[in-house]
Order: structure tokens, then sequence, then C-alpha cells
């Protein structure tokens, strides 16, 4: 069976989406309230394997979720503190961790339902058979293949102190948004709650402000000059704002200087441009960080970034109130912008079955065109998605292209052969070189275009619960 590809999280190349999820922006002032919330639903942290997890509902002053969300989420943390002592008893005795969490029954971990959350609709069965465990219902999140944890997760676990989530549960909705609540269990059999991106919460991965700190200044101390790591520099800037420090956070801003290298021929060296524009923009130095900025745009006119310098700019002309520059720039980074609203450019392909098909096909349906590739982890985790939107809405209307950028027609086929998915896809072998994609200015996958009953295009990011409201919007709508 083929298996997802394993990338550096924070490392992703340019045709791939994997850098835009990592990235997305979390800011204090949003987090606060969240994190208020969630310190009095939830707490279970465990310093030490030998400990039992604090776990703490005040169903009183949290209004916010059901009294059956509390309970699922307690149940949830001791499903997690029973796997984490199961995964410390399977590495003491064998030296490395399980494949698979299925692989701790029944030596280690003696009930299955342990590794099911009460929450999960599905009750641990994969949507879709794919990359998931093949031995029993799992509704947690885990990868940690030797190769896995010896390319990336040991070094991690060591920056963190064993930090690091281990094992995840996003199976339960955030109070105040249509997102999931994801249940951390850390190699430190630490239990504890996160919004997202897990490495922008590093008051929930500590505990609190002072251990944040601590717990970053230590992860500098040991990769000061990894450029997989200088995501740290701004969180660790933050929290010293956070504790007014200011001068901590403006010292903090020179040592990543120092460290950076602008000059690198390498095309990553971009990453530290943006840290650098990042830490500017924390500190309030929007000016700074927009003079650097047009002096990229004006030096960097041949640079496959340049759609990235675009959209800094708008967002700093966003951040200081110029909505005019900030469309404008918003634009040029992103010529699909233009597109959402008109019609969607037609085409004529031969599907796998050698079938043609075309867009207008589809007039008077909702359709979803999936870019995608059995080499893209993101596409293959979204995947799932797709289906249970596609069985949710199909007989209202909505259906599915799969426009594979594969190369590998044999890894292909096995994916579709295992999965069964029930839309059609087209595939040139072609990869990147495919010509729809440069119709559709493609840049990275997964890319799926949501196309009205009128063939306009509605978005270009239907993902997620996102695809879910909008699928749902426009079977609704009337041609």
């Amino acid at each position: 069976m083929p298996t997802s590809q394993k990338v550096h999280p924070l490392l992703c190349n340019s045709k791939c989406n994997d850098l835009h999820f990592i990235q997305f922006e979390i800011t204090m002032e949003t987090l606060m309230p969240y994190i208020s919330i969630c310190s009095s639903v939830f707490s279970a942290v465990l310093e030490s394997r030998n400990e039992k997890p604090n776990i703490n509902v005040d169903l009183e002053n949290e209004h916010q979720l059901t009294k059956q969300e509390v309970e699922n989420i307690n149940t949830c943390t001791q499903n997690l503190k029973a796997i984490g002592e199961a995964l410390h008893a399977y590495e003491n005795h064998n030296g490395y961790y399980p494949e698979w969490l299925s692989e701790l029954y029944p030596k280690y971990l003696t009930e299955t339902n342990f590794l099911v959350c009460p929450s999960d609709e599905d009750k641990g069965v994969p949507i879709l058979p794919y990359d998931t465990d093949p031995n029993l219902p799992v509704s947690y999140t885990y990868d940690c293949t030797p190769e896995y944890y010896e390319q990336w997760l040991k070094r991690e676990r060591h920056v963190y102190n064993g930090k690091n989530p281990i094992v995840q549960c996003s199976n339960h909705k955030s109070p105040d948004s249509d997102s999931s609540l994801y249940l951390n269990l850390s190699f430190s059999n630490t239990i504890y709650i996160s919004k997202g991106d897990w490495r922008k919460q590093p008051i929930s991965v500590f505990g609190n402000l002072e251990a944040a700190i601590s717990g970053l200044e230590r992860a500098l101390e040991i990769v000061p000059e990894d450029p997989g790591f200088f995501y740290l520099y701004p969180e660790l800037q933050r929290l010293y704002l956070q504790a007014d420090n200011v001068i901590a956070a403006e010292s903090l801003i020179d040592r990543f200087k120092s460290v950076m290298k602008p000059h690198d021929e390498n095309i990553m060296r971009f990453r530290d441009y943006w840290t650098y524009i990042e830490m500017l923009k924390i500190s309030g130095e929007h000016q700074e960080a927009l003079k650097l900025l047009l002096h990229l745009e004006e030096t960097e006119k041949e640079n496959p970034f340049r759609a990235s310098i675009f959209r800094e700019i708008a967002m700093v002309h966003e951040e200081t109130g110029n909505a005019e520059l900030a469309d404008a720039y918003y634009n040029k980074a992103d010529s699909r912008l233009a597109m959402i609203g008109k019609p969607a450019p037609d085409f004529s392909l031969t599907d796998v079955d050698g079938n043609t098909i075309s867009l207008k096909d589809f007039r008077g349906k909702v359709l979803l065109l999936d870019f995608w590739s059995t080499t893209c982890g993101p596409c293959i985790g979204e995947m799932p998605n797709v289906r249970k939107v596609y069985d949710e809405f199909n007989a209202m209307g909505f259906e599915v292209i799969g426009i594979s950028l594969d190369e590998d027609q044999e890894r292909l086929y096995e994916y579709l052969n295992t999965c069964n998915l029930p839309w059609r896809q087209v595939f040139t072998g072609e990869g990147w070189e495919t010509p729809i994609r440069k119709i559709y200015k493609v840049r990275g996958i997964p890319s799926p275009w949501l196309i009205d009953k009128d063939g306009n295009v509605i978005s270009y990011k239907a993902r997620g619960s996102e695809l879910r409201r909008l699928v749902s919007e426009a079977v609704e709508k009337k041609v």
C-alpha cells in the first residue's frame, strides 16, 4: 500500500501547501479568551510518567460547552493517559515506538476502546482505507515510524524537552469557531489542549507564561542557527512582550539578525526574511518591515517566491489600515482572486476510463475540481473530508473531478483501487506540466476549485469545514 509522503513539517517545497498550514497566524489577543476558557474546562498536565493527570472540569463556568462535550473531553483525556502509559511501556521494553497504535493491544493497552474518541462520529473507522491503522479502529493521529522519528521527531523531542505531541485528537469542536480543538499527548506525557498548530501556542504546550518563556529560551539555546526552528524566535518574542519584557523582545530581534542568512544562494533564505519581517511587525515596526519588503520587490523580480513578497506587502498595508493598497497587492500576489465569481475556464479532457470529460457536462451541478497527487500529504489528508462532503451532498447535485498531478501511474491506480473513490479522475502522467494546471494557475496542492451551477468560480481553496459550508450553500441556490 502506498503511504503519504513524510515531509519536514516546516520545510515543504513550493508545490505543497503544508507551509501555509503551518504558518497561519493566531495572535495572543485572539488566544487569550480561548486560553481562559480551556484552562478552566480542562487541565491534564502530567510532568512525570509516574503521576496521574489532573483533570478539572468546572461545568458552572463553562457555558460554551455542553455537558456531553465536557464529558467527551474528559473521556478522551483518560484514553490519552492510557495510551501514553502504554507507549512508555512499549518503548521501555522494545527501545522504539510502535508503527501503529493498535500494536499496543493487548500487551500494553488492556482495552481497545481506549483507541476511540467518544466525539469521533466515525468511531475510529477510516472513511478511506489509506495510510490508516490496519488492525483496529483508531480515532487518534499518530505518526512515529522509525524513519520519521529519527529524521524529525527525535530532534523535535529534544528541542521541546518532550513537550511536542506524539498523539493528537482533533475530534472535539472549538466552542467559539468551526475549527477543531486538539488534545495533545506529548512525549513527556503532558496532555494539553490547543487550537490549530500547537507550535503557535507555547503557553498551552508548557502550561503557563513563565514556563513557556523558559521552554523556548532553552530550545533556542539548543538550535539557535537551525532554520527549521527559526519560527521559535517570533514565538518567544510574543511571550516576552506579553510578560512586558520589551528589552528582551528587542534583543531577540538583534539575535535573530545575527543568525539569519539573507544572502544565501539557497532559495529558502526567504524563510529568514519572513521570520525577520514577522518580528518587526510584532514589535510594531511596520514601516521598517514595509521598507524591506519594497526593497525585495525591486531586487527579486525573477524570484519564484515573488508572489509571497506581494502577499507580505499586502498584509502590512492591511495591518496599517491602507485597504486600497492591500487589495492591490493581494491581487498582484494571486491573480486567481480576480477569477472569483467569474466563469471557470472550460476544458475537454479524458478521464482514467477513457471517457471525455468537460466543464460544460456539469452545468447545473456544483462541481469541485480537485488538483491533487498521491505524493502530497495534505492532499491525502483532505481526501476523507472530500469523500464525506461528497456522500452528503451528491444526491443534491454535488460532483467532484479529481485532477491527478502524479507522474507514477501505478502508484495512482493503487491508491484509487484501495480507496474506491466514486468520482471521476483525470491523469495525464505529465505531473506539473499537465495543461489544465496551467489554465487554472495552480501553484500548490491541494488546490480545490469549487464551481457553482452556472459555471462560475466560488473558491479555489475550498478545504476542511469551509468545503462543506460552501457546498451546502451552493447546492441550495437555484439556477
